[in-house]
């Protein structure tokens, strides 16, 4: 996914933009970066983050970068920010988001005179730099921003810093947040709301979908109105992405998953299988909110039979190979064979895309003499990958387990929208069908899957401005 960060201060702002930037190392875990605007100009530094996290890189810019205007990213693509010089000037670009229709705009850029871009090392085009060819289309900055948010099919939110300001555009549907701190000395705008409050923040305002501001250390200045239609916030955010204490539309995280598991387990209360369980369980970390909900609505004592290893497992960095992930998802987790040994779990997880990992961490807790596991997925079934925020690293629909799953009972991958349909619904027989066989698949005792309605209740915003694309295909 990634986050950004950014300053706009009347003092020197690389310390606090150093620990904003690392406050966000959640929503990525490929490169990391930064940029301010001081008396020598321009001063940018990108790193790889892949086997190390982003304070350890940057530690040596921190202490020689000055300015009192900057911006940063941690990103699962692309490295970023970065710096460009076009007919608007020189300016910095980071981006959050996703562009689905790459090659048309490339060819569009070519076909109107942009005659290059540099190609990356697997080949590919910077989305960034993309992002900034669009922009730099424009007659101003602002004006560039919204052209480059029309353009794309997908999602785009972004940060600039000119030379004379910090501007912040949030995606024009508002798939994802950008909250304005404020202090005495300046703004800053952050992606997770609880990066900037130990750095003496305050919460100013939300930027709404598809507003662009201008900030400067003396005010906000809308330059381009928000989009009041057509509102669509990631879901996901709530579900799993977001950390604990952050604040979306009002609505925090942590409460939110406390909700979730208390629905989860009304769902259980005339359920015998559950009866005599013993223990309530989070696969560390996303799933331990909801775990706790669920515990204090059920009245079942909750316990850590795995504990991450943080000192050396801070993030969730895990590679593309699926057989080194299932190594390292096991590896960040130690068990607890006091409190596991001859024990029944409910165990609840933020949500199965795979089933693989779970798969390994059901078999884990048997290894070290657990008697029964039931498992609670904190969302409904994901049905289809993200085209907006690619939170899902699937390389095609086929590797989620849902997918493969209606497929092998259909007979067919070829899968129209109709029959996913009856699927995602969860109050068919074909949605319970698929269940019990995800259930038999991965070798789970029992399986249940939030609902849709459940959900939505529990974040607190009506519908039709959240985007449940992953769940019900609905855009």
């Amino acid at each position: 996914m990634g986050g950004l960060f950014g300053i706009s201060s009347k003092n020197d702002c690389v310390m606090d933009l150093f620990f904003g930037i690392d406050y966000h190392s959640h929503l990525g875990t490929k490169t990391g970066g930064m940029c301010v605007y001081g008396k020598k100009g321009f001063d940018r530094s990108i790193h790889s983050i892949e086997n190390a996290p982003f304070r350890t890189k940057f530690q040596k810019e921190m202490e020689e970068m000055e300015g009192t205007r900057g911006i940063g990213s941690i990103s699962d693509t692309e490295p970023q920010p970065l710096t460009v010089y076009s007919k608007l000037g020189h300016y910095s670009l980071g981006t959050v988001g996703i562009i689905n229709n790459k090659d048309d705009i490339v060819e569009d850029l070519i076909r109107s005179g942009n005659n290059q871009f540099m190609s990356m090392s697997g080949g590919q085009i910077n989305n960034t730099e993309l992002v900034a060819a669009l922009i730099s289309t424009g007659v101003n900055i602002p004006e560039g921003i919204r052209y480059a948010q029309k353009k794309i099919d997908g999602s785009l939110t972004l940060l600039v810093l000119s030379e004379d300001a910090l501007y912040a555009a949030r995606d024009f549907h508002g798939r994802t947040p950008l909250i304005i701190g404020k202090r005495d000395d300046g703004y800053c705008v952050a992606s997770e709301s609880f990066s900037f409050i130990n750095l003496g923040y305050e919460y100013f305002r939300e930027i709404g979908p598809g507003e662009v501001v201008k900030i400067t250390p003396e005010g906000i200045e809308t330059v381009v109105a928000p989009n009041e239609k057509d509102v669509r916030i990631c879901t996901f955010l709530w579900t799993y992405y977001g950390y604990a204490t952050s604040i979306y539309e009002g609505k925090n995280v942590e409460n939110m998953r406390y909700r979730n598991g208390a629905r989860i387990a009304q769902m259980d209360e005339n359920d015998p299988d559950v009866d005599d369980v013993d223990f309530v369980a989070g696969v560390p970390d996303s799933g331990v909110a909801h775990a706790l909900g669920y515990a204090q609505h059920s009245h079942i004592p909750y316990a850590r039979p795995l504990i991450k290893y943080t000192p050396t497992w801070p993030r969730s960095f895990m590679p593309s190979n699926q057989k080194a992930r299932n190594l390292i998802a096991r590896m960040k987790l130690v068990p607890d064979k006091e409190i596991i040994e001859g024990k029944k779990f409910v165990l609840v997880d933020d949500s199965i895309v795979r089933g693989t990992q779970l798969r390994e961490t059901l078999s884990y807790l048997y290894e070290n003499g657990a008697e029964r596991i039931h498992i609670r997925s904190a969302c409904p079934p994901i049905m289809y990958g993200c085209k907006y925020l690619n939170f899902s690293r699937s390389v095609s629909e086929m590797e989620l387990i849902s997918r493969r799953v209606i497929a092998e009972l259909e007979g067919t991958e070829d899968l129209s929208q109709e029959v996913l349909k009856e699927y995602a619904d969860s109050t068919t027989e074909k949605h319970a069908e698929m269940v019990k066989k995800i259930q038999e698949t991965l070798g789970f005792e029992t399986l249940k899957y939030q609902t849709l309605e459940n959900l939505l209740d529990s974040v607190g915003i009506e519908k039709c401005k959240l985007c449940t694309y992953c769940w019900d295909g609905k855009e």
